[in-house]
């Protein structure tokens, strides 16, 4: 289970004076799942209107509805894993999302599996964070934990000029639980969750 305050937490440092982003990065899809223009940049480089506007994209993913809209998922163990999305995923992540040619298959991948009557646009975040240190009395404390690099992906519809719309899938990699990354789990949005993506789940987890 998801807890509520851990992804609270989170979504704190998405703010502009607290962001937590390094990179931003993106394709724009058509109905049938291909690209047909990305971009790659450095978040701090968007203007003030910009950094706003996809801070809100990135915080839909952490600021749903916890164990409803955003839930958790296990990785497969073993050479399973291999199967699913998690040696890519980290790749990127590892990679602090500047190497182009990971996130092309990416965008292939998902383009095959997300299924939409509409062009949309696939975002992808770079985020870190330095998780301080919480006593037992709840209060926090100098010092940190560990620090916490991530992935938040979102998909959106997008309009004529290519404006997104609001997100309707996207993941945080790794999970944050217990305030601390696990790389074993990925938390799934949806924003409708009776319309799941449900081969794009498969994709991920290595079960498609």
């Amino acid at each position: 289970m998801i807890n509520r305050e851990d992804m609270l937490e989170l979504t704190r440092r998405m703010t502009p004076a607290r962001n937590c982003f390094a990179r931003i990065a993106g394709a724009y899809m058509d109905e049938e799942g291909y690209d047909h223009s990305t971009f790659n940049m450095n978040f701090r480089r968007l203007s003030v209107p910009e950094a706003k506007r996809n801070l809100e994209m990135a915080k839909a993913v952490p600021f749903a509805e916890t164990n409803d809209q955003l839930k958790e998922y296990r990785f497969p163990e073993g050479a399973a894993r291999q199967k699913s999305m998690w040696p890519l995923l980290s790749a990127i992540r590892s990679g602090e999302m500047k190497d182009d040619a990971l996130l092309s298959v990416f965008y292939e991948l998902m383009g095959e599996s997300y299924r939409t009557d509409s062009e949309y646009c696939i975002f992808m975040f770079y985020g870190s964070y330095d998780v301080p240190v919480k006593g037992t009395d709840g209060a926090w404390m100098e010092g940190s934990e560990e620090v916490y690099n991530f992935l938040v992906c979102t998909i959106a519809p997008t309009d004529e000029n290519y404006e997104p719309g609001k997100p309707e899938f996207g993941f945080l990699f790794p999970a944050f639980k217990d305030r601390s990354g696990d790389d074993r789990m990925i938390n799934i949005f949806h924003a409708d969750p009776e319309r799941m993506q449900k081969d794009v789940v498969g994709k991920i987890l290595g079960n498609a």
